[in-house]
């Protein structure tokens, strides 16, 4: 499981205004579609990373964006592309790379979903695309990804005995990050007494355990290895390792999400990528954790090992998630707080602390950062650092 270790690093990482697009959009005003704030992003990467537009050989697109025209509109001709989510992206990079396919790939996403109005529940949730496994239960109303979450915490609770109050420390941890990120869209901290004071939106989850929506773009310029050390403006930050594991079986009943909140996929996963980097859960500075929802990290500070199982509340309120505790995690805000970009920022957020670039917020001494995203039952991961 060494196949991918530091194959590649990541040269350059750029983002667009999340604040200033978001006051916009209140405004009634449309900055920018998908393919423009995904410009925007990869225009500020190639800066970040010293490079030009035509030393990049390799393009990957999220899914909100159409590949040829994002290739179109950026002037890329790629020997290598396609269309993935955030995680896979950087590992389908790693992998061309790896086999000689591209050199010098960009990874780029844009997403206008505020000012587009794009639904993410009821019956026309994504335009009532059946892709998504919990509009399948439209019939009977469940088509609310919150009503799935609040399902699966109410069942984690009772059998581990973590809290609304224990929940309530993700929410408190990721706004005080996000107070000390400028580019954050919610910086006003909150106390665990403002966070149970909330209205519930899907009991027993409370308005601050759903993430934002909110218009932007991110790109990230992942780089061979050598390479990177010759045409980089910044130190690269590599990629020490990768996993993947899907849980598939049962997947459009919910059953991997209601019985095993992703376990087992995360401890398959998490063998993958520790072996692979040659480092564990006790090595890493922070961790970055997908979080639509505040439960994903919970489910995945035990399913990744980073607490003993049954354990994540105490370890939550006692060791702590905030920044200046024991393991700092979603240090940039997160979905909650940061930006809603779908798992990309996240990355961001990990380069910008292996490089040290993130002031007040910075983890001291942070040398290895852990991201992992779990959805509809698909756990990926991966690990950044110097």
């Amino acid at each position: 499981m060494n196949g991918l270790k530091n194959v590649a690093a990541v040269i350059g990482v750029g983002e667009s205004d999340y604040v200033a697009d978001h006051a916009r959009v209140r405004a009634g005003e449309k900055p920018h579609d998908s393919n423009g704030y995904a410009a925007i992003a990869f225009k500020r990467a190639l800066d970040d990373a010293g490079i030009g537009r035509d030393d990049v050989d390799g393009l990957i697109v999220g899914p909100t964006v159409a590949y040829e025209r994002i290739g179109e509109v950026l002037g890329i001709n790629p020997t290598w592309g396609g269309q993935q989510d955030a995680m896979l992206a950087v590992i389908e990079a790693c992998m061309a790379i790896k086999s000689g396919l591209a050199t010098c790939v960009a990874i780029v996403y844009g997403n206008d979903q505020r000012s587009a109005a794009v639904q993410y529940g009821g019956p026309e949730a994504m335009g009532g695309n059946l892709f998504l496994s919990y509009v399948y239960h439209a019939p009977w109303g469940f088509t609310s990804q919150g009503s799935l979450y609040a399902m699966m915490f109410r069942r984690f609770s009772e059998l581990t005995g973590c809290t609304e109050r224990h929940l309530g420390e993700v929410a408190v941890a990721q706004r005080l990050a996000a107070s000390l990120n400028p580019g954050a869209l919610m910086r006003k901290p909150i106390t665990l007494d403002d966070y149970m004071a909330s209205p519930y939106i899907c009991e027993p989850l409370h308005l601050f355990d759903y993430c934002l929506i909110n218009d932007g773009g991110v790109a990230l310029i992942i780089c061979e290895a050598e390479k990177a050390k010759r045409i980089a403006a910044k130190k690269p930050v590599a990629i020490h390792g990768v996993g993947r594991f899907d849980l598939n079986r049962g997947a459009t009943s919910l059953e991997p999400r209601l019985l095993d909140f992703y376990r087992p996929a995360q401890e398959a996963c998490a063998k993958q990528v520790y072996d692979m980097a040659g480092l564990g859960p006790e090595d890493m500075d922070a961790v970055q954790i997908y979080d639509s929802f505040s439960c994903h990290i919970p489910f995945a500070l035990e399913g990744y090992g980073y607490c003993r199982s049954g354990d994540v509340g105490r370890f939550m309120s006692e060791e702590g998630i905030a920044l200046g505790r024991k393991l700092p995690v979603n240090t940039g805000g997160g979905h909650l707080s940061h930006s809603y970009m779908q798992g990309w920022n996240h990355q961001v957020e990990a380069v910008r602390q292996v490089r040290g670039e993130c002031g007040p917020r910075q983890v001291e001494g942070c040398r290895f950062v852990h991201y992992n995203s779990d959805v509809a039952g698909k756990a990926v991961s991966i690990i950044y650092g110097v």
